[in-house]
């Protein structure tokens, strides 16, 4: 059989496209299909590392796992990493290949599309589907010309789409005919239906507002998705801030500066009932609240965001925090800025070469280079007056970092790389755990140790992340093939197809 390439597009950002390609490609994989997901261009400072040595956006990593697969660069091959409100990096087939403003970029994307047309006709000659997540909106009138996200995508290759919108926020029907009426006639043609995400109630009550979409549109109402809550799955690039309760035995607070990167290494830990995970936005700037741990996450302009912290007062907050005995975790450009100096001699994520000192807490200095770090990591962590467990995760940085290697005690082995004492240390005093991996956390074993070392020794229930995600996929789509009207979808797909 031919493969089928079918598109989810939204009418606003975080209308659950992601969420909706995750549960289809898990719905699929169930009939016995090969299936892969695909976003032709993802802007994310949320990414993971693929097994053939690039980086693709966070979600379609996590589509990847419902599809059964491992990630590769193909599932997402233009990803665009924000540096500032006007320039980002361009990351083409995994690896940088320019950093472009955004009307640079405007002139860039035919190079672009190339290697997103190109990605995703190796994925049709591999799978039998390829579902496809859009980006944004495809009502963005601003976007339209050379447009590789959204219909720009779905006319070069001919693929059927289907809308997606949020209920929850309200004006759903507005957003969904508005959507449709914004786009050229060709364009509407291939929308073969509707999905309202995120219903809470009793869907009867939609019956006569979903005939009347059909009747004005022509286009069906393929499913009407309930809100689930309780859900655990990586974030596409928003950064959620509820808490758990105060019956927590830790407290941990976490600065959320400008260009926060991969901030869902803080996933399994706020997926823990024991722990109480308070991220602290800019728009705190003084009072920062008291706690047993501060981590400091990646940042995508780690000296423009390290400004920010001094400018927050957070330089103030880290010095009593420890010299109250409090701990600090700090991973990749969190790392970076606790160290002596952070150089940018090539202006990799300035807007020009620069230098800037540090917090001053580690022994290490830092400077950006070209060459990007980019690996999947295994290996043992063992805290002193703990037992050894294994660890996993993925280095994805610029830049190297020199060390004093007298002043720090190396708590993590790479199994590659024994001499690599980025895995994971502790600073002198035993108040500071670094380390360039991402997803260090996502091990139940590896997490229960940072917490009791954070914890000064206390003991913890261990938490499987990677269940919970498993869980919440099989969540996604259990919901769907219960609420999915596939004799329709069907339907329209020969429809669709018998037009062509």
């Amino acid at each position: 059989m031919s493969c089928l390439t079918i598109m989810v597009q939204g009418t606003t950002s975080d209308a659950g496209k992601s969420t909706l390609v995750c549960a289809l490609g898990r719905a699929y994989k169930r009939k016995g299909l090969n299936v892969a997901p695909f976003k032709p261009q993802n802007m994310a400072l949320n990414s993971a590392v693929t097994v053939d040595g690039g980086e693709i956006g966070r979600a379609q990593a996590l589509q990847a796992q419902a599809c059964g697969l491992e990630p590769i660069c193909d599932f997402n091959p233009v990803l665009l990493k924000p540096s500032s409100d006007i320039g980002c990096q361009v990351i083409i087939n995994g690896h940088v290949a320019a950093q472009l403003t955004a009307v640079n970029y405007h002139e860039y994307k035919p190079t672009a599309m190339k290697a997103v047309l190109a990605s995703h006709q190796r994925l049709e000659d591999q799978f039998d589907v390829v579902v496809v997540e859009g980006a944004g909106s495809p009502a963005e009138i601003n976007l339209r010309d050379r447009d590789i996200a959204n219909m720009g995508f779905a006319e070069s290759v001919d693929c059927p789409v289907i809308i997606i919108a949020d209920i929850d926020r309200g004006g759903v029907f507005a957003h969904l005919t508005g959507t449709l009426a914004c786009l050229s006639q060709s364009e509407q043609d291939r929308v073969i239906g509707f999905v309202i995400n995120r219903f809470r109630g009793d869907r009867s009550l939609l019956t006569s507002a979903n005939n009347w979409l059909e009747e004005k549109t022509g286009k069906p109402v393929l499913a009407v998705l309930p809100y689930l809550q309780g859900l655990y799955l990586d974030s596409e690039d928003s950064v959620a801030t509820e808490q758990h309760s105060s019956d927590a035995k830790l407290k941990i607070i976490v600065p959320v500066y400008p260009r926060i990167s991969n901030h869902n290494d803080l996933d399994a830990m706020r997926a823990h009932p024991q722990l109480d995970v308070e991220l602290i936005g800019p728009q705190l700037t003084a009072n920062h609240p008291s706690a047993d741990v501060i981590i400091l996450m990646g940042s995508k302009s780690t000296q423009a965001d390290l400004k920010w912290l001094k400018e927050q007062g957070w330089d103030k907050t880290l010095a009593k925090h420890l010299r109250y005995g409090g701990k600090i975790i700090a991973i990749c450009g969190g790392m970076q800025m606790l160290g002596q100096l952070i150089d940018d001699p090539l202006a990799i994520e300035s807007i020009k070469a620069e230098k800037s000192e540090g917090f001053g807490y580690l022994p290490l200095s830092t400077t950006m280079g070209k060459s990007k770090e980019l690996t999947l990591k295994q290996g043992i962590i063992q805290f002193p007056q703990q037992v050894p467990v294994p660890i996993a995760g993925y280095e994805i940085h610029a830049g190297s970092t020199d060390y004093t290697l007298s002043d720090i005690v190396p708590v993590v082995t790479d199994n590659d790389d024994v001499d690599n004492i980025g895995a994971g240390f502790l600073s002198h005093d035993q108040q500071i755990f670094a380390s360039y991996w991402h997803g260090l956390m996502d091990t139940p074993q590896a997490l229960n140790a940072l917490i009791t070392w954070a914890s000064n020794g206390d003991e913890f229930d261990q938490v499987d992340y990677e269940a919970l995600r498993e869980q919440s996929i099989d969540a996604l789509a259990d919901s769907l093939e219960e609420e999915f009207d596939w004799q329709e979808y069907k339907s329209q797909l020969d429809k669709f197809n018998r037009s062509r």
